[in-house]
């Protein structure tokens, strides 16, 4: 790839979803939780995909989905994950490098497999997702291309990365490079469940890493332990030089300095499966950040992205979001 300089760079588990239809009956048989993210080995892995009904196999993971995002919006993303050389790999840089997002790290030709993400998604459109992490669990401080991450003005961080210890390192290395070059951090928290699991070690990656965080409602509250959203909203605002808060229905809140924008949630048809939601809303408003565009104008885009997502199956955009966003933002005079 050219030394031109990229607009976001990601790294994260690179992820092969595999989602389908199901009920809460289902759920309750195998003691899984509604709505959260858990990790479970191979065997389980196995058991459970078998007693899934057919599903659909789509690339994903939180960061990827994100860069595909800003792919599709017309950016320049670079993305840094681990795969093996195996038919989900090969799914998984196929689908990434045809969207125009540059792969930093070559698939292994060794050790665990590529990773996946069983998603169950039920009629509410709520999605349960149980993850094999595979080949992302030797994802390491080695794989940072240094240089990548300095060509990047934002470099994008997938919370869920958090629960190796290898991994923490490669996020550290990454935050490192990136400051030391004069370029911003960006970090999503991804999961409260994971927030749960590192609460403490996240409040110091937020207070001395992060310049840009990104949240939902239930993340941000359970990282500053308060029931209250605008408590834990000025506590994120205090400590990042900008906090984007998700709300779901309620739309979302960019807190930066003295600014407080507020963003309505798009007008939505259909709501289908909410898998990739806060990827794609994310994606817009890293576009929008590294392109000029303002606080709202970012996360009107942000919106519009998170919109065309959960509107069908699957974490990747199936409109082209530039054209979308052009549409919604300009529509022609009648």
């Amino acid at each position: 790839m050219s030394s031109t300089e990229l607009d976001v760079v990601g790294v994260g588990n690179a992820i092969v979803d595999v989602l389908t239809r199901t009920d809460d009956e289902f759920l309750a048989r195998h003691g899984l939780i509604k709505g959260a993210m858990r990790l479970i080995d191979e065997r389980e892995a196995q058991s459970l995909y078998e007693a899934m009904a057919p599903g659909l196999e789509t690339s994903g993971g939180s960061a990827a989905n994100t860069m595909a995002g800003v792919a599709s919006l017309g950016g320049r993303p670079a993305y840094i994950g681990r795969v093996k050389q195996d038919q989900l790999g090969e799914i998984f840089c196929h689908d990434l490098q045809a969207l125009g997002v540059h792969l930093a790290v070559p698939a292994s030709t060794i050790g665990p497999a590529t990773a996946r993400s069983l998603i169950l998604v039920t009629p509410d459109a709520q999605r349960t997702m149980n993850t094999y992490l595979g080949a992302c669990v030797d994802l390491g401080p080695e794989d940072i291309d240094e240089a990548l991450v300095r060509r990047g003005k934002i470099t994008y961080l997938e919370g869920y990365l958090w629960d190796r210890p290898r991994a923490k390192q490669a996020f550290l290395r990454a935050a490192q490079v990136a400051a030391a070059a004069g370029r911003q951090v960006a970090l999503s928290l991804s999961d409260s469940f994971c927030v749960d699991r590192h609460r403490d070690s996240f409040l110091e990656l937020v207070k001395e890493h992060v310049d840009i965080l990104f949240a939902n409602e239930a993340e941000v509250k359970s990282l500053y332990q308060t029931d209250s959203f605008e408590s834990a909203a000025q506590q994120a605002r205090a400590h990042t030089s900008l906090a984007v808060l998700t709300r779901g229905p309620r739309g979302s809140v960019l807190l930066s300095g003295s600014e407080h924008v507020e963003i309505a949630a798009e007008p939505l048809e259909r709501l289908v499966d909410t898998t990739g939601a806060g990827d794609l809303y994310a994606a817009g408003v890293l576009f929008g950040m590294t392109h000029g565009y303002s606080l709202a104008e970012s996360g009107r885009r942000g919106a519009i992205a998170a919109a065309e997502v959960i509107s069908h199956y699957g974490a990747r955009p199936e409109a082209q979001l530039a054209e979308l966003t052009q549409r919604t933002l300009h529509p022609p005079a009648l």
